[in-house]
């Protein structure tokens, strides 16, 4: 509960409250006008106005703010005169991705000051040739929850389900206790399902908290089926808990068990599309990453908690699950060896 909670707030590539400087050289109405847009913005705020740019340099330097607009001498009587002006924007790039996403902030809203000074710059407002509309369908409000929670809690559920299972044999080994195990009746096959089932439904328990969290907290409901969602869930639980069950018959102790799980989880984390687009990624690891079993979970609960998808729009993701499963347990009944 914690973790999807914190999570969910706080893994957001959504910059808010950059802190920017402006330094107004030409102190006019028109100057005036775009400072207050970057006052009113959500994404903005202007803690300092310095008047010298040597002020506005140590003030960057120091990282008390991470830009600094310029408007210089003579702004208004150049957009009149002319129709054309400059503006100087610097960022502190420390960090590219960030530095990039709030240099495109700010370059907006100067468009969108240029746009409406082009209209009104002959005294009267002018409509343009072309108007464009929008809408933004499945997130209309653009909240950053409604796409990280599913894929976070995707996300839980993997990491218990793989922890648990990777030191459940091996914890057996430690204690010695594998030995009794070995020479009672039952086969592997029965030996694996009840070390499995267990989990199989804590991750079903899990699953329901979070997708109750994030109907109630942050109010995104299941558009499609949750029959669905629980099917997917199934089999994924059996894939997860196959993988970890195969990393504990590898491993002699807890601790090595718990670093192959940490080593492959990273990975498939990283490589999911949870933090960065899949398409984004080169062709290789785009290539790699059809053997990522989270990246096709967090691609179904999105589809059916945010689009209302039906079966037919997740079936190949269900098929590919469904193999890698199969896959997966065989491999794992296979590993471990049962003497009689």
């Amino acid at each position: 509960m914690l973790q999807l909670l914190v999570l969910s707030y706080t893994a957001t590539f959504e910059i808010k409250k950059t802190r920017i400087a402006i330094v107004d050289f030409d102190k006019s109405s028109s100057s005036r006008e775009l400072v207050s847009l970057f006052e009113g913005s959500r994404f903005f705020t202007i803690p300092y106005y310095p008047s010298q740019m040597s002020e506005a340099e140590q003030l960057i330097d120091t990282r008390k703010v991470h830009q600094v607009l310029v408007i210089p001498e003579g702004f208004c009587r150049d957009m009149q005169v002319n129709h054309e002006v400059s503006l100087q924007l610097v960022t502190d790039a420390v960090d590219g991705s960030a530095g990039a996403l709030r240099s495109a902030y700010a370059q907006g809203i100067i468009q969108d000051y240029s746009q409406e000074i082009n209209t009104t710059i002959s005294g009267r407002r002018v409509s343009g040739p072309i108007v464009a509309t929008w809408s933004f369908w499945y997130n209309p409000e653009l909240d950053y929850t409604t796409f990280m929670v599913p894929g976070i809690l995707v996300l839980l559920v993997t990491i218990i389900g793989m922890f648990l299972a990777g030191m459940n044999v091996v914890k057996e080994k430690e204690m010695g206790t594998i030995e009794q195990i070995n020479v009672t009746p039952i086969n592997k096959i029965q030996f694996i399902t009840g070390k499995l089932v267990p989990f199989w439904i804590i991750g079903h328990l899990e699953l329901t908290l979070g997708l109750v969290l994030a109907w109630v907290v942050f109010d995104i409901p299941v558009l499609g089926s949750v029959g669905l969602i629980y099917l997917v869930a199934s089999v994924y639980l059996v894939l997860v808990l196959g993988l970890g069950l195969i990393i504990s018959t590898l491993s002699d102790t807890q601790q090595q068990s718990m670093f192959i799980s940490w080593f492959f989880l990273v990975l498939f984390i990283l490589m999911s599309g949870l933090f960065t687009p899949v398409e984004g990624m080169p062709a290789w690891a785009q290539t790699l990453n059809t053997v990522n079993p989270i990246s096709y979970f967090i691609e179904v609960i999105r589809l059916v908690m945010l689009k209302g998808s039906g079966f037919v729009d997740i079936k190949s993701q269900l098929v590919s699950l469904s193999g890698y499963a199969v896959l997966v347990i065989t491999i794992a009944v296979w590993r471990y060896r049962k003497t009689v």
